[in-house]
């Protein structure tokens, strides 16, 4: 299960990153898009160095070798300029939002959002054109893994999971919820369950 961090600061975000971690989190996605370097570096910074190696940078991806972060993540804007993947030990992850930009993805991304799944819980105005679980039907592209990403909660993991998504991200859900970890605890058993 993945956490993609709020876009904008939250109190006591470090703090409660932390706690994630500690509660058995695997991957923090670090989504700040209006933090400049210095503000990214000083977010990193804040993060106990234990911890870095769960880290996704989404931005100032020069920060990574500083602070020993292996995993790149590319926003579908820049994976469609033309970027260059130096694979120099990383991972690589990145944005899709429909099956045919999932399937025509290359090897080197070990795993892809596809968004949003059902109406957003951080974007207004956000919600799904296509059946995401129908396009799944038309999957070729195996290599790489399908998040789930859009609305996700603990009342859709379940079919989420069942209808054939790997794994599922986490924003709204938890930056928007008056207790993040209990419900972050909540999604991560139900998760745990499903790959007993």
């Amino acid at each position: 299960m993945i956490v993609i961090t709020n876009p904008s600061p939250i109190k006591n975000e470090t703090h409660i990153v932390h706690t994630l971690f500690e509660e058995g989190l695997a991957l923090l996605h670090i989504r700040k898009p209006d933090f400049s370097e210095n503000e990214m570096a000083r977010f990193i910074q804040q993060i106990k160095p234990e911890y870095r190696s769960h880290l996704v940078l989404h931005s100032h991806h020069v920060l990574a070798e500083h602070f020993g972060i292996t995993k790149i993540h590319f926003s579908e804007r820049e994976r469609k300029n033309n970027f260059s993947i130096d694979s120099d030990q990383k991972a690589f992850s990145t944005a899709t939002h429909s099956i045919e930009d999932f399937n025509s993805l290359s090897s080197a991304f070990n795993y892809a959002f596809l968004s949003p799944v059902f109406k957003s819980i951080s974007k207004e105005d956000y919600h799904p054109k296509t059946n995401l679980f129908e396009a799944l039907n038309s999957r070729t592209n195996h290599k790489t893994k399908v998040i789930a990403l859009g609305g996700i909660d603990a009342k859709n993991i379940k079919k989420t999971l069942e209808n054939g998504f790997d794994d599922v991200a986490l924003l709204g859900s938890i930056w928007k919820n008056e207790n993040p970890i209990k419900q972050f605890k909540l999604c991560q058993q139900i998760v745990q369950s499903h790959f007993q």
